[in-house]
């Protein structure tokens, strides 16, 4: 029992006894209650093992003389429900989290937060959380699965990721390797938890988060099972508790610089165009008004200097072993605002003082680039008035610049079908419309059949167009993004099977090549779809999504 019983709040009464009935003490309850924001869940493997980081984050908490407070939020795996018919949630859980976590902050008046989180929609979901909360704040990112290495059979010596899997399926449809290979593919490569160790959207965001100083050093690329990790998370238990002590909040760390920062770093190694959205919708979050259009213009002034599986044959394993986010920022210093804020109460500048590194290869010098321009490239035109995008870090060279006729799809299904049906011929433009945010409703990605279309080694001759998303992992020429969306009544509405589409990547232009008149005929003929969805979650979302130019944010 409490000593100085004379001095607590009686006002604070009610809150004192439900938390006792929690199990807290009057000791702990005296102390500043920190948030423990965990993912954790049995259903997707870069959360399985959250439970147990949680433990050791707790433990320094505790360290560092605060008391550590539980609670969870949900955290769909994309690649599980990207095999369903129900892809459409992913992209709308983001916002879900976001505000499950901001509800519960505010309601209870926690003194800090850390946010344990892996993948796509689960950080994202996290920086806004943070962002509308504004209070101390840590991230812990829950590191990389391991990557397979085959060690016997016809696949020795060869090194697999998450993505190769999809990839696979488009090979064995194809038959260029046996069942066998193919059953050994699917039942080894996610050999641990942790997120897919590959260049996709989780890794993006957890490296945009270090980018952005919200966790410590190599938290974004340590794998998810290394001792290290352990140390990692009490050292970010005790980190909370500094942030708290000196009043550092997370708005004091998230600001317009370090986003623009952020922004160049992933441009710098090939992340995601997710990112696009995400960074989008945080920087409305505080106030900002970034677009796609922005990301463009910073990608020509942003060289690329790594890229990783599946755009090249280096995985985020080695990225680290290189030196990862530090050493890569450290390279890309001339180009960053250096004034910006960490957690370690260190300006960016101050921290990479003490960076240093040797590798030359898996992460390039500024004046020895993998290219003069960063991953991503926005086109407009005739077929996007409003902008699209394209990873054109992970193209063939040869399909920068694409004319071909389309092929309309209206639905993920239907090419789906088509793909492994063998009904896609070279040359053709693959349209696939209504997946967009208001269209789908949710703005589904479309990584799979893009995989499969590499895979049957399609990537050097056919292109894939959509106002839905992609992977951050996809390759290819996969254009999306696509705005004005279908539903809103875009121009890729209104193409039909074998108009000619022009893809330009370097001059930024992507046009249906019928005469003007022609494409207002047809948008005046034009009538919208009935709405497919009118209950639930995603009627609500269709309603009050804002266009995927500013980040698919809730208006």
């Amino acid at each position: 029992m409490l000593s100085n019983i004379k001095e607590l709040d009686p006002k604070k009464a009610y809150e004192r006894a439900l938390y006792r009935g929690c199990g807290y003490s009057y000791e702990e309850l005296q102390k500043p209650k920190v948030a423990i924001v965990n993912s954790w869940n049995e259903i997707n493997p870069g959360h399985i093992h959250l439970r147990k980081l949680a433990g050791f984050v707790k433990e320094g908490v505790k360290q560092a003389g605060g008391t550590p407070m539980e609670f969870n939020t949900i955290a769909p795996c994309d690649g599980i429900a990207n095999s369903g018919n129900f892809s459409k949630y992913i992209l709308p859980s983001r916002d879900i989290i976001a505000a499950s976590i901001e509800c519960t902050i505010k309601a209870y008046d926690f003194d800090g937060m850390v946010m344990i989180c892996t993948c796509d929609k689960i950080i994202p979901g996290m920086l806004l959380a943070a962002a509308r909360c504004n209070i101390p704040t840590i991230f812990l990112t829950g590191g990389i699965m391991l990557p397979k290495t085959f060690q016997d059979g016809s696949l020795k010596g060869q090194t697999y990721v998450t993505s190769d899997i999809k990839e696979a399926i488009g090979k064995y449809n194809a038959g260029l390797i046996s069942k066998e290979d193919f059953f050994l593919i699917e039942s080894e490569t996610c050999c641990s938890p942790g997120a897919c160790n590959m260049m996709g959207t989780a890794n993006t965001m957890a490296c945009i988060v270090e980018t952005m100083g919200l966790s410590l050093p190599d938290c974004a690329t340590l794998s998810a099972v290394s001792e290290e990790r352990i140390e990692l998370c009490k050292h970010t238990g005790k980190t909370i508790m500094n942030l708290i002590e000196k009043g550092i909040k997370v708005l004091d760390i998230i600001t317009h610089d370090s986003i623009e920062n952020a922004i160049k770093v992933a441009l710098s190694f090939g992340g995601s165009t997710n990112m696009v959205l995400h960074l989008c919708a945080l920087s409305h979050e505080i106030g900002g008004n970034l677009n796609h259009f922005d990301f463009d213009k910073i990608s020509k002034s942003v060289p690329l200097l790594a890229k990783f599986k599946p755009a090249s044959e280096y995985n985020l394993s080695e990225f680290h072993e290189a030196g990862g986010v530090k050493v890569l920022m450290k390279k890309l210093s001339k180009l960053l605002n250096l004034s910006t804020k960490t957690v370690l109460g260190l300006t960016l500048k101050d921290y990479l003082k003490n960076v240093d590194f040797t590798d030359f290869q898996i992460i390039r010098n500024l004046n020895d680039p993998i290219s003069s321009e960063g991953a991503i490239a926005v086109l407009k035109g005739s077929l996007a008035p409003e902008g699209a995008i394209i990873k054109q870090s992970a193209i063939d060279p040869k399909m920068r610049y694409h004319k071909g006729p389309a092929k309309v799809f209206e639905c993920e299904e239907d090419l789906k079908d088509a793909l492994l049906l063998n009904k896609i011929e070279e040359g053709n433009v693959l349209v696939i419309r209504y997946e967009g945010p208001k269209g789908s409703p949710g703005m589904r990605e479309l990584s799979i059949p893009a995989a499969i279309l590499v895979g049957m080694g399609l990537s050097d001759s056919v292109a894939m167009i959509t106002d839905g998303r992609y992977s951050g992992a996809t390759r290819g020429p996969c254009i999306g993004h696509v705005c004005p969306e279908a539903i809103e009544g875009g121009p890729i509405a209104i193409v039909h099977n074998g108009d000619m589409i022009e893809i330009d990547i370097d001059n930024r232009k992507l046009d249906l090549l019928i005469p003007q008149g022609e494409i207002e005929n047809r948008l005046n003929e034009w009538e919208k779809p009935e709405v497919k969805i009118e209950t639930g979650y995603l009627n609500i979302y269709r309603k009050i999504v804002s266009s995927a130019k500013y980040g698919a944010y809730l208006q």
